[in-house]
């Protein structure tokens, strides 16, 4: 079936009008009709070929909800009129050790992205959430609590994701003091998770016009990291450290705040880093790590977690004719904290 979508067909382009093919529904598809998609840095990426590799043409956007239309006939957990979500993934081979625990980011044969992926129905790639129409195998359609606000959940398929992931893989708990470094759209969304699991949140960052907006969302303190007396008060204090500095910098620093035997954990930053010096994880036999997303069943408990804490993103919502003038906003650090698309102003 035809939709009508945005994307670009080049990178060096804005995004336009465009119209796409959606398969015909298989046995074990959801047919969803998209209500919003958020607006992600990944998203600005492919579309400039930042990464290398975009295929042409790019329909991004991996946080959709919307309401389920028609199921397949095998399809036995949706059912027409449930509100839904997909991230940022829409297929793995299912048989590797990582999907079979659970874990098909890390899909040894690799995931398929909802945009940019190799599409095995059509021989070509997958178009993304910025469209009016989505077919989804029903293993990566995803159950949104209905009591919370569909526009603020979108980016939870993404920045939600990504953040609730490590703080639960590393056992985050009550009294824990937690440290989120950089406060953007992963940044916020760390600091209302760790808070909700108890922690003793701290935002780290280099700007103090943040620490007013940080408190609000949850942090207990913040602290300043070029203030050189501040950071050596938090020396060898913090249980875990969530790094959401989505460009290259100096991991050093942090590392020194770091308990004996604690991690901090990358989430951000897809490129090489400044040099790390060995001496800062092997004296005190520290971690440095990182993670990607999460898998469906992780994203369901999260989803899950935010229904009964009333936990959404903070956003700013934009029709898809403004879509280029947020871009140029996102990559400015111009939004608090994610821009979400209403979807129906592209009919």
């Amino acid at each position: 079936m035809k939709v009508k979508a945005y994307g670009v067909e080049t990178p060096e382009e804005n995004l336009k009008p465009l119209n796409i093919e959606r398969r015909q529904l298989t046995a074990k598809d959801v047919h969803i009709k998209i209500e919003y998609c958020g607006v992600c840095h990944s998203d600005i990426h492919t579309v400039r070929n930042d990464w290398g590799g975009s295929k042409y043409p790019v329909i991004p956007g991996h946080e959709i909800i919307g309401r389920v239309v028609e199921v397949g006939s095998d399809v036995k957990n949706f059912k027409p009129g449930q509100r839904v979500g997909v991230g940022c993934m829409v297929d793995s081979c299912g048989t590797c050790p990582s999907c079979q625990d659970d874990l098909e980011q890390f899909c040894e044969e690799r995931m398929v992205g909802t945009y940019n992926g190799k599409d095995k129905h059509s021989g070509g790639h997958t178009y993304g959430g910025y469209s009016q129409d989505i077919v989804v195998d029903e293993h990566f359609v995803l159950n949104i609590p209905e009591n919370i606000d569909p526009k603020g959940t979108a980016p939870l398929l993404c920045a939600g994701i990504t953040t609730w992931s490590p703080l639960k893989h590393w056992n985050i708990k009550k009294g824990d003091k937690v440290g989120v470094i950089g406060l953007g759209g992963l940044g916020h969304m760390g600091i209302k998770f760790a808070n909700a699991l108890g922690a003793h949140v701290v935002m780290i960052t280099r700007s103090e016009s943040k620490s007013k907006d940080a408190k609000s969302l949850g942090a207990h303190e913040v602290l300043i990291s070029t203030d050189k007396d501040e950071m050596k008060k938090h020396k060898n204090s913090f249980d875990f450290l969530l790094n959401t500095i989505p460009v290259k910098h100096d991991l050093n620093p942090y590392l020194s705040l770091l308990k004996r035997d604690k991690t901090i954990c990358l989430v951000g930053a897809i490129e090489p880093l400044e040099p790390m010096h060995g001496g800062s994880v092997i004296a005190g036999r520290k971690r440095v790590s990182g993670s990607l997303i999460g898998g469906i069943k992780e994203t369901q408990e999260m989803l899950d977690f935010c229904g009964e804490h009333n936990i959404t993103c903070d956003v700013e919502m934009i029709d898809i004719q403004n879509i280029n003038t947020a871009y140029d906003r996102v990559t400015s650090s111009d939004v608090k904290y994610r821009f979400v698309i209403d979807m129906e102003s592209l009919n």
